[in-house]
């Protein structure tokens, strides 16, 4: 019989280099002292075995893309069917205007930065570098690996070859910023004062990934269906998919309505495709709402959307980083080393710099939790603020969720206007570059005003200080 197992083999690599790196992670001090998440040594394991030995038993990368692209948008959708936080009508600190504030300033100070190292270079060293390279910056280090390889996937077509595998490489290498330094700027704080001493460096469960067989068990996740009708997850997982589905034909129709158009048109359908975990999330608020009207929301459960979207990011980590072509990394590994450092040095000197004068309360945490998603993902945030904030009683998570939010609708022209510089490439004109650079400048402006305004006094107070120390 032909039945395919192709998806089936993809899910069980994948599977066992997690159950490696879990194991792995309970041995290796290296591992446990730089609290390197699971997903990201189980696609690092992953990366040789898909450049070399899978393609010489016959097995493409490309499918693990596919893939990747698909659990980018399932997470997005898991997250966003989450209930609004009860908190959210309560603050009145200006603490998520202010978080907000940081990760837009990253979008457009990543993309600045990453643009004008792009212009030296093909101006100089690497004439044949696409214009788009340096947007791979803010893609791999700010929004993260399943965003850059989805829109390199477009850009691709668009004459960027490999754009794929770079934004990949991109945020790999984000992820090292986010683990070596984000775990070395705990340890500075903490030496410096900022932090009390950690306790919890020491906790075991911690350290290795694993709760020891005699500690209390924390509720993941929450019934709200009868086992015997349905099973829970599987309900949740059910709404998710149903929602993709929805997704998928919102986005066909508007691809379908732009193809009358002409050309132009059927060339902007295209691209939206690569932008799909856009429409999954604004389809996943229309559902929100409608269920919210029906008065059903009871009926789902935040924290299994939450291991919904957890198991949909480790998975699309760990795959992400195992579709990484080295042949395209040893072509651009010029560039990729020096955006990714010069970017790296960037984000390490902004985001200390901004928490420290605009936020009024757990200044270190928010930071660190801000450095760690401006360089990785939100699982990397987080992980680095449990090391603080082990059991995540302070409100800096449940702020990020809600700025998450606001940064999500200040970014949407941001992220419609990304392709602009890979359409430079492809109609050899540097007019759409430069148009891109005016938005990330656009982008700059508005967050150095909101930063003016969150910060008040304290805004440029020491500029040629890095961490402003609290008022005496």
């Amino acid at each position: 019989m032909d039945f395919s197992w192709k998806i089936i083999i993809d899910a069980g690599i994948i599977s066992t280099a997690l159950l490696v790196a879990t194991f792995l992670r309970t041995k290796l001090r290296f591992l446990q002292r730089f609290m390197v998440p699971n997903a990201l040594t189980a696609g690092f394991i992953l990366l040789p075995v898909y450049n070399y030995l899978m393609p010489a038993l016959g097995y493409s990368q490309n499918r693990l893309g596919d893939l990747v692209y698909h659990l980018l948008s399932i997470s997005f959708i898991a997250m966003t069917l989450r209930s609004r936080p009860k908190a959210e009508k309560k603050v009145k600190d200006g603490s998520v205007w202010a978080m907000s504030t940081v990760i837009m300033s990253q979008y457009a100070i990543q993309a600045f930065v990453g643009l004008m190292l792009t212009w030296v270079l093909f101006s100089t060293v690497i004439p044949g570098l696409s214009p788009a390279f340096g947007l791979t910056l803010p893609l791999g280090f700010a929004m993260g690996p399943g965003q850059a390889y989805a829109i390199g996937k477009t850009w691709e077509g668009m004459g960027f070859e490999g754009a794929g595998s770079v934004g990949l490489a991109m945020a790999a290498l984000g992820y090292l910023w986010a683990c070596v330094v984000g775990v070395a700027l705990v340890n500075y704080g903490v030496r410096k004062g900022f932090l009390p001493a950690l306790g919890t460096m020491s906790d075991r469960a911690m350290l290795t990934g694993i709760l020891p067989a005699d500690s209390t068990r924390p509720v993941g996740s929450r019934n709200t269906t009868d086992i015997e009708a349905i099973d829970p997850m599987t309900f949740h997982t059910a709404v998710v998919a149903f929602t993709y589905i929805l997704s998928f034909v919102l986005l066909s129709g508007i691809g379908a309505l732009l193809g009358l158009a002409g050309k132009a048109g059927r060339d902007l359908a295209y691209n939206l495709w690569g932008m799909n975990f856009i429409f999954s999330a604004l389809t996943a608020m229309i559902v929100r709402s409608i269920i919210n009207r029906m008065k059903l929301g009871y009926m789902l459960d935040d924290d299994s959307l939450s291991r919904l979207s957890g198991i949909a990011v480790d998975y699309m980590v760990t795959g992400s980083l195992a579709a990484i072509s080295l042949v395209f990394v040893g072509r651009y590994w010029l560039p990729l080393l020096t955006v990714s450092t010069l970017g790296g040095l960037t984000v390490l000197f902004t985001v200390p710099w901004m928490c420290s004068r605009v936020f009024r309360d757990h200044r270190y945490e928010r930071m660190i939790m801000l450095y760690g998603v401006s360089t990785g993902t939100l699982s990397t945030g987080l992980a680095l603020l449990r090391i603080l904030d082990p059991e995540f009683k302070s409100k800096v998570s449940n702020d990020y969720m809600l700025s998450a939010g606001m940064t999500f609708g200040l970014a949407i022209p941001f992220i419609l206007a990304i392709n602009l510089p890979a359409q430079a490439g492809m109609q050899g004109t540097l007019g759409p570059f430069w148009t891109m650079v005016l938005i990330s400048v656009g982008y700059l402006v508005y967050s150095l005003v909101s930063y003016a305004i969150v910060a008040k006094s304290r805004a440029f107070r020491k500029p040629s200080t890095m961490w402003l120390e609290e008022d005496r």
